[in-house]
This record gives structure tokens, C-alpha cells and sequence, in this order.
């Protein structure tokens, strides 16, 4: 069930609602992503649906856009349930248009809820429609459709077993009778009046009361209405009536402007028209600018009346249909007339006069009327002057108008008694205008406590003495004398109960005012222990990201920025001790966003804060002095007044010291310090990290350079003994080439040689060139291969290389390791693929591939077989798999054979960094992947996915810097 009104407390208990609020934020576009199922998307969208309702009036812009970005999500829910929301939203759109004058699209959107509801038998939707309708036809000035509509308002609550939107409707029709007589209206709608104020919902108090308080003001109990309507005003504005609220405020001017009181008056209007305009809806401006211009006129300031009359109109230009805008017409004729500008006076009675027949109400034709008459008079126009003025009495006996029959007929007596000789058919002799006047007399005296103003009896003892009459003219003044010391004593009681009214509200504002204090206090109290844990949690987010830093200047960048967001930061500085211990140095200073300098305190300087934190090892706050307020402490920054220094402290050991300044007076409080103090643990923390990991860095380069030592020395070792060979046999076989020679050589000296000892020698010689020639260029290919390996190693330079060639250079230095141990290598590498990269550190990767088979992947002297394919799978990338048929990798160990330090053969020849190296290598300077595949006893094969081309770091950023 959907209410048509909740109180406050209510609407904030829903807006802490932490699904909804998850939602909201994300529809608006909050910071953060959030995943959201459809499950929580359906739960919540009712909850964000029912708070646009309720915003309708309290905040009506973010009721429509919350109601415009909600409706995106309806298609989420099932049918009927997502109909009925929609429905709602198109209420929520179409009392947002009603409230800005709008009525057409208002009732559109109205209607077409209605529609949806109605197919949906939804009584309490049927039931909102019809009283959003009811006040579109109120504010058209179509009042009869406005008490149809709400008759149609009860019956839909009654059908949905909805007491107080039946009771809402009831109050809305006696509200609107009470505008047409209120004592009818009183007694038809007194039964219906809650008899306990305290056990009823505050939305139909501030009804009831609006009643009322309309009743008492129309029947001159000016007490009782303020009163009233106070009431109103505060249940309206508890339970999101802020439109009836508006209304009350200003009605509560009219009754201090009736009780003579208008600086009370004005006060009110002023008070209604700054809530008013805040909302910025034509209807309720027009109000607090049309009473607030009257109180000006009798308070005789014409020309500031003026400026807000012609205000209203511009602003309810729309709303020319309405009670309201009659209302103005008719303070404008009156406003015209006290300023003497009669023709104007004439137009405005004439707009009235046509607005009240088109909206059928007669009082309103009455007064224009009257107020035409009025004009025509002082403009000199007997005639006119006395049809309109006869035509304002007969409607005022027409509908049983005591006073505007009195005033219609002062008007007629003023114009015989301005023109005597003016014919008169309702007389046969004697004076028209004592004829007329005592008429008005006859029915004053029929009004029951009323007093015959003294303005009336002076115009009769007037009309005596013109007709000679002057014993009656004397017994006249007296009884107008009479009447005016009534009248003061009315007044004054007026007066007297209008302080008493005063001092009555302001004593209930006092009293509200203090109920109100205490409920903000204990509000504050706990929106400070909220604030309090959403500090700690925030706190330690911020701790997380700032520990989760391990260099320096990220951690440095981290606590600025996040000082920066919950401190009022100017200046910002963190010392850390020397190593020497001689003192301490300013790793980072900022002050208003620039980098300043370092800075060095010597350990015996006898006055710096900084070592002060680190002696007493807590944070302290220093407020400066006024006398030293041009004073700095560090070179280059400049002077603040609120300093906090906290120390930098783990596990007991000091590291230095940090601290936050600002140029505000004693901008650090209790709040501060726990937060600087929470953040001063946090960047010790990331500091000692970040220093340590610094350290385990150092040590794992220089492993990584003893591994690349070692790694050259196997390398220079193994080229050497596969030079051996070659080398060997070619030595040999010269030597005895060389042998054979020098034999032929003494054959032919002892003429001993023979054709056949020729041949053959000449066939051993080829022979031996052959062997020779195969072996050197053997050697020279070892020597080529080993040149280029250990250029590439030691250079790292990008170059374009052949990978086929590349690769068989690479397993050609290796040959040395495999073939002594009875292993063996395949190559199947195609032709062609051309490669602009890093053939050296992709060498160094491959031997620790073929080392780590050596090593881990052959045990026991057991032969083993190694194979070197490529692939390319896809444009512009190649594929590189090393196998081997060793013994495999065990399954815990998958996941931490490329963790640095991770060996199975730690003292036992295995570093731990060979497979780290060439993940790092691979995927840092290569840009592929490395991974890793194995069944224990099947061997294992890893797989170098790599591009063809590796762009250049340098060219890149330089591209990406300048939009390329």
C-alpha cells in the first residue's frame, strides 16, 4: 500500500535504505560501478518509485527526474506490478505539472494513470488520480468538477479500504464549501470533525484544520482562524503538503491584516512567498504576492503594491482560469481606485466581472460591480455609475449578501447626493440619496452584532441636514459618534487580541522551536557517531590503497590526495631519519599543490616539531600565536596558523615524521588528529613496505646478474669444448697431411717416386682438404653463433632477425649441454618468419627453457628428447612451444614455478630465478604471455605467444602524448 502522504520520519526511514540508495546512485550516475541483478533491481525499483511520490512536493525537480530515470527500469518487473508503477510515476509527472501551471499536459498525464489504474483495479491509485484531477479543475476555477471529483476520491477509498484518503476527500469537499458559506458548511461538516487531534494522522489534521481555520476567518473569529491555520501549516509541512502549507501562511497574513495587525501580516506573506518561491509554482507565488500587495494598499504604500500586483500577474499568467487570478484582478480595480485612476479601475472590475461569470462565482461579479460603479462615479458618469451600482444590489438580494448590499447602496446614495436632480424612478419625492441610505441602515440593523460603521451614519446626517431635516441630522451624529467609540472599542479589542495572538504563536514557535533543537541536537549526535564509523570505514579503504603501494612517490601521491580530502590541508611534509642518524630529511613537500625543495633538520636542533614527534612519539596539534603569525618554519613556505605533526612508527621503530598545516585558525580538533594519527600508521606502514621491497629488488638484481654470469661462463664453456672437436680433428689431420708431404717431398728428391704413390697421395690430399675444410667452417659457424648470442644477451637491442635462424643459433650454443648427456633437440621451425624484437632476451629465455629441462625435467641419466616448434595462429603474432618428455611438473607446483626464489633444488644448483627471468622477460620486454602445461611423467610444454613486432616504449608514449 502506497500512502498518499507519509511524515518526514517516514521519508527519511526510506531514504536510508541502503538497496534503494545503491540503486539511486547508480541511476544518477553515482561514482563507483555496481553490479546489479535483476533481483535487486525489481526489489528496489517500488521503494525508488514510492520516494519519487513522496517528493513530489518536498523536492519537485528531483521527483520528475527521478521519476524519468526510474521508468528505464520497469521493463525488469513482471506486468501488472510494472503497470502499476508506471502509472504512479505518470501521477508523480502530472502533479508536478499541476503545481507548475501546466493543467493541460497535467490532466493528460492524470488521465492516463487513471486509465492504467482502473484497468488494473487499483482503487488507491483510482483514488490519487481523482484528487490530482480535483485540483486540476480547482485551480481551471471549474469548482463543481472539483466537488464531483472528490465525491469520486472517496468512493475509490472506500473501495480500497482506505480510511484516511476517504477522510482527505471529505475535508477537501467541506474546504470547498466553506468558500461558498461557511456556516452551511460548518454545520454539514462538523460531525466529521476528528474529536482527538492526537489520534489523528497529521496529513488530516492539516485538512481539517485548513477547514476550520476557513470558517472561523469568514466568520470574523480572526483568533480562531490564525490559530487554525497554524496548524495547518505545521502538520502540511510534516507531511510533504507544501503547496497547503504556502496557502497557510498566507491566509495567516489575512487574519493579522483583518486584526489590524499588517507588519504581522506582511511578516506572514513574506514568510509564504520566500517557501513559495523555492518551489517556484505559479499558483502558490500569486497568493503570497496578491495578499502581501493588499496589506501594502491599506497600509497606503500604492506604489509597492503596485509593483507586486503586476508581479503576480506575469507569474500566473497560466492560471487565468483560476480563484486566484480573480483575486488579483480584484486588487488591482481596488489598488486603481485609491490611487485616483479611475479609467484603469474601470478595466481591471471589467476583467472581473467577466472572469466571475465564467467561473460562476458571484461574489466576484458582485464586487466588480460595485467597484465600477465606484469608477464611474468619480468620473463624473451619473448614469453608468447607477446601473452598475443597481445591478451589484440586486445580485447582492439575489443571493442574500447583507454587506455588499450595504456597499451598493452607499454607492447609489453618493451619487444622487452628488447629484441631486438626477431622476429616480424608485422614489416619488424627497431624497434619493437618504432613500438609499436608509435602506442601508434598515439592513445593517438586521445584522446580527454587526455596528453601523460611522462613515454610513455621517452620510445620512448628511443627507437630513441637505433635506433641512436637521433635528434628525443631530440625533444621527450622535448615533455615529456612538458607533465610532464601538468601532474603537472593537478595534482596539482587535488589537488586543491580535497580540495575544502574536504572543501566543510566538510562544508555540519557542516551544516548537526548542522540541525541534533537541531533535536536531540528538539528529546531530547521531549523524556524528555515523559520520564517526563512516570515517573509520572510509579511513580504511584508505589505508588499503595506500598500503597496497610499493614505491615511495605512489605512496606520497596517495596520502596528499587523501589528506587533501578529509583535512584543511596547505601544507603537507614527510621527514624520514637519515641513515647515519644524524637527523632528518624532507622526502616530499607540498605546499598549496607545488613541489617545494628538501629540507634537512639536523638532530640537535633544539626546536623542530618534527623531532619533537619522534622523541614523544605521538601526534600534537600547534595553534600559532598571533605575534608569530609571519613567522615559517621550513625555507620557501609560507606561514600557517594550525600545524599538526604526527611521527612514523612500526613495529616500534621510528622512521620519521609526518605533517599537515593550514592557514585557518585552529583548523584541527579532536576528528582531525584521529584521522591525521590513522594515517600517520598507514604511510609508516606503506613506507616500510615500499623500503623493503626496495631492498628484495637490489638482492634480486644482483642474483639476476650472478645468474646471467653463471649463465656466460656455461655458455663460453660449452662453446669451447663443441670447438674442440672440429678444431681437433682438423689439427689432425693436417699434421699428417703435413707428414705425407714432406714423404713425396724425399721420394721425389731420391727420384723414388712412383705414378701410383702420386696418385694416391693426391687422393688422400683431397680428402684431408675436405675434412679440414668441413671442420674449420664448422667452427667458424660455432664461433658466428656464439658471437650473435652473446651480442644479443649483452645488448638487448630491437632488431629485425629470421626466427628459424635465430632459434638453430641459439640450440647450436646449447649443443655442448644436450649431446654429452645423451639428449636431443628437434627444431621445427617454418622459413620466413621474420621477427622486429628482442632476439637476445628471447635467446636468454629459450636457454633457460632448454637449462630448466636439463636440470629438473631429465633425472637418473635417463636419455631425453626436447622439441622447438613455431606456429602462427593469428596476423602479427607467433607461437613458440617448448616440450620435453621429462618427468613432469607436479600439480601444487604449477602455480608457482614463475614466483622468484621458487625451486625444487634450492642448495642444490637451483636459483629459483631461471623461470621467473623469462616471465618477466617475456611479458615485460617481449609483450606476450608465458604458460605452462605438464602431466607428472609426460613432460612439460611452455608456450611463448608473442608479436611479431614489439613496438617501441619510446615512439609509443610519444604517439600517445601528441594524438598520433
Amino acid at each position: 500500500m502506497m500512502q498518499i502522504f507519509i511524515h518526514n520520519d517516514a521519508l527519511q526511514a526510506l531514504l536510508d535504505d541502503l538497496q534503494a540508495r545503491a540503486i539511486l546512485q547508480q541511476l544518477q550516475g553515482a561514482q563507483g560501478s555496481l553490479e546489479l541483478n535483476e533481483e535487486q533491481i525489481a526489489n528496489a525499483l517500488p521503494e525508488l518509485v514510492e520516494l519519487a511520490w513522496h517528493l513530489r512536493q518536498r523536492n519537485t525537480s528531483s521527483a520528475w527526474a527521478l521519476a524519468q530515470q526510474v521508468k528505464d527500469w520497469l521493463p525488469a518487473l513482471p506486468h501488472p506490478q510494472q503497470d502499476s508503477l508506471h502509472a504512479r510515476l505518470l501521477l508523480v509527472r502530472g502533479e508536478a505539472k499541476w503545481l507548475l501551471a501546466e493543467l493541460e499536459l497535467a490532466q493528460q498525464l492524470a488521465q492516463r494513470a487513471l486509465l492504467e489504474f482502473t484497468r488494473l483495479q487499483d482503487h488507491e491509485g483510482c483514488a490519487d488520480a481523482h484528487w490530482l484531477l480535483a485540483w486540476i479543475a480547482n485551480d481551471r476555477g471549474d469548482y463543481l468538477q472539483h466537488d464531483e471529483e472528490m465525491v469520486k476520491v472517496q468512493a475509490a477509498a472506500q473501495l480500497a479500504q482506505d480510511p484516511l484518503r476517504a477522510s482527505l476527500a471529505q475535508a477537501g469537499q467541506a474546504i470547498s464549501e466553506a468558500f461558498r458559506d461557511p456556516q452551511t458548511a460548518m454545520r454539514r461538516w462538523q460531525a466529521h470533525l476528528p474529536p482527538d487531534e492526537a489520534s489523528v494522522a497529521p496529513a488530516l489534521m492539516a485538512c481539517w484544520n485548513d477547514f476550520q481555520g476557513r470558517v472561523a476567518s469568514q466568520t470574523s473569529d480572526f483568533a480562531q482562524a490564525i490559530a487554525c491555520r497554524l496548524r495547518t501549516r505545521e502538520a502540511a509541512l510534516q507531511t510533504g503538503q507544501i503547496g497547503r502549507a504556502i496557502y497557510a501562511m498566507v491566509n495567516v497574513g489575512s487574519d493579522f491584516s483583518c486584526l489590524n495587525e499588517h507588519t504581522t501580516a506582511l511578516e506572514w506573506a513574506q514568510k509564504g512567498l520566500d517557501l513559495a518561491r523555492a518551489t517556484g509554482w505559479p499558483s502558490r507565488i500569486g497568493g503570497c504576492l496578491i495578499q502581501s500587495a493588499e496589506t501594502l494598499r491599506l497600509l497606503g504604500r500604492l506604489d509597492a503594491a503596485q509593483e507586486l500586483l503586476d508581479e503576480a500577474l506575469t507569474t500566473m499568467a497560466p492560471l487565468r482560469g483560476s480563484r486566484t487570478w480573480a483575486q488579483a484582478l480584484r486588487s488591482q480595480g481596488e489598488l486603481a481606485l485609491d490611487k485616483g485612476d479611475y479609467e484603469a479601475a474601470l478595466d481591471w472590475f471589467g476583467q472581473l466581472q467577466e472572469r466571475a461569470q465564467a467561473l460562476a462565482q458571484n461574489e466576484f461579479e458582485i464586487i466588480a460591480l460595485r467597484g465600477q460603479a465606484n469608477a464611474w462615479l468619480r468620473l463624473n458618469k451619473a448614469q453608468p455609475a447607477i446601473s452598475a451600482a443597481l445591478l451589484s444590489l440586486a445580485q447582492a438580494r439575489q443571493h442574500g449578501d447583507a454587506l455588499k448590499q450595504i456597499e451598493a447602496l452607499q454607492v447609489l446614495a453618493e451619487i444622487h447626493a452628488r447629484q441631486p436632480g438626477l431622476p429616480n424612478e424608485a422614489i416619488s419625492a424627497g431624497s434619493a440619496s437618504l432613500h438609499y441610505l436608509r435602506q442601508a441602515l434598515e439592513i445593517a440593523g438586521q445584522i446580527e452584532g454587526y455596528t453601523v460603521p460611522g462613515p454610513l451614519l455621517d452620510a445620512v446626517a448628511q443627507a437630513h441636514a441637505a433635506a433641512g431635516d436637521f433635528e434628525s441630522a443631530f440625533a444621527v451624529v450622535r448615533q455615529a459618534n456612538a458607533a465610532r467609540e464601538k468601532i474603537n472599542s472593537q478595534q482596539a479589542t482587535n488589537r488586543a487580541i491580535a497580540m495575544q495572538v502574536r504572543y501566543e504563536t510566538e510562544r508555540a514557535q519557542a516551544e516548537g522551536d526548542y522540541h525541534r533543537q533537541l531533535a536536531q541536537s540528538e539528529a546531530r549526535r547521531a549523524q556524528v557517531l555515523q559520520q564517526t564509523s563512516t570515517t573509520l570505514a572510509h579511513l580504511s579503504a584508505i589505508g588499503q590503497e595506500i598500503t597496497a603501494h610499493l614505491d615511495t612517490d605512489a605512496v606520497y601521491g596517495a596520502l596528499n590526495r587523501h589528506l587533501h580530502g578529509l583535512l584543511d590541508v596547505n601544507y603537507f611534509a614527510v621527514y624520514l631519519a637519515d641513515p647515519d642518524g644524524l637527523g632528518l630529511t624532507s622526502h616530499v613537500r607540498i605546499q598549496d599543490g607545488q613541489t617545494l625543495g628538501s629540507h634537512h633538520v639536523l638532530a640537535s636542533h633544539p626546536h623542530s616539531y618534527s623531532l619533537r614527534a619522534l622523541r614523544e612519539q605521538c601526534e600534537f596539534v600547534v595553534n600559532v600565536a598571533p605575534e608569530d603569525e609571519q613567522k615559517s618554519l621550513t625555507p620557501d613556505a609560507i606561514p600557517t596558523l594550525s600545524m599538526l605533526f604526527g611521527p612514523l612508527i612500526v613495529d616500534g621503530r621510528v622512521l620519521g615524521a609526518m605533517t599537515v598545516q593550514s592557514r585557518a585558525r585552529h583548523a584541527y580538533g579532536e576528528r582531525e588528529q584521529l584521522i591525521f594519527r590513522t594515517l600517520c600508521a598507514y604511510g609508516a606502514i606503506a613506507l616500510d613496505n615500499a623500503r623493503t621491497y626496495q631492498q628484495l629488488q637490489q638482492a634480486q638484481q644482483q642474483l639476476v646478474a650472478q645468474e646471467k654470469l653463471a649463465e656466460l661462463g656455461a655458455l663460453v664453456a660449452g662453446v669451447a669444448h663443441e670447438l674442440n672437436s672440429p678444431i681437433g680433428n682438423s689439427l689432425m689431420i693436417a699434421s699428417s697431411l703435413q707428414e705425407q708431404t714432406g714423404e713425396m717431398r724425399q721420394a721425389m728428391q731420391n727420384q723414388a717416386l712412383h705414378f701410383n704413390h702420386l696418385q694416391q697421395f693426391l687422393q688422400d690430399t683431397r680428402e684431408a682438404s675436405r675434412l679440414i675444410l668441413r671442420g674449420l667452417e664448422n667452427a667458424a659457424d660455432l664461433v658466428n653463433s656464439f658471437k650473435q648470442v652473446a651480442v644479443d644477451r649483452t645488448s638487448a637491442q630491437r632488431r629485425v632477425f629470421d626466427l628459424q635462424q635465430t632459434c638453430h643459433e641459439i640450440v647450436a650454443t646449447m649443443m655442448s649441454q644436450i649431446r654429452p648427456s645423451g639428449h636431443s633437440i628437434t627444431l621445427d621451425i617454418p622459413e620466413k618468419i621474420r621477427m622486429h624484437s628482442y632476439p637476445g632476451p628471447l635467446g636468454q629465455v629459450l636457454t633457460n627453457l632448454i637449462n630448466n629441462a636439463l636440470t629438473h625435467g631429465f633425472e637418473n641419466g635417463m636419455p631425453g628428447q626436447m622439441r622447438l616448434c613455431a606456429s602462427l595462429p593469428a596476423s602479427g603474432r607467433v607461437l613458440l612451444q617448448f616440450s620435453d618428455n621429462g618427468k613432469g611438473i607436479p600439480q601444487e607446483n604449477l602455480n608457482r614455478i614463475f614466483d622468484p626464489f621458487f625451486t625444487t633444488r634450492l642448495g642444490a644448483g637451483g636459483s629459483g630465478l631461471g623461470l621467473n627471468i623469462c616471465a618477466n622477460i617475456v611479458t615485460s620486454l617481449l609483450k606476450g604471455s608465458l604458460k605452462v602445461r605438464s602431466t607428472p611423467g609426460a613432460g612439460a610444454t611452455f608456450t611463448l605467444d608473442l608479436p611479431l613486432v614489439v613496438e617501441d616504449e619510446l615512439l609509443q608514449s610519444l604517439a600517445q602524448e601528441h594524438g598520433f
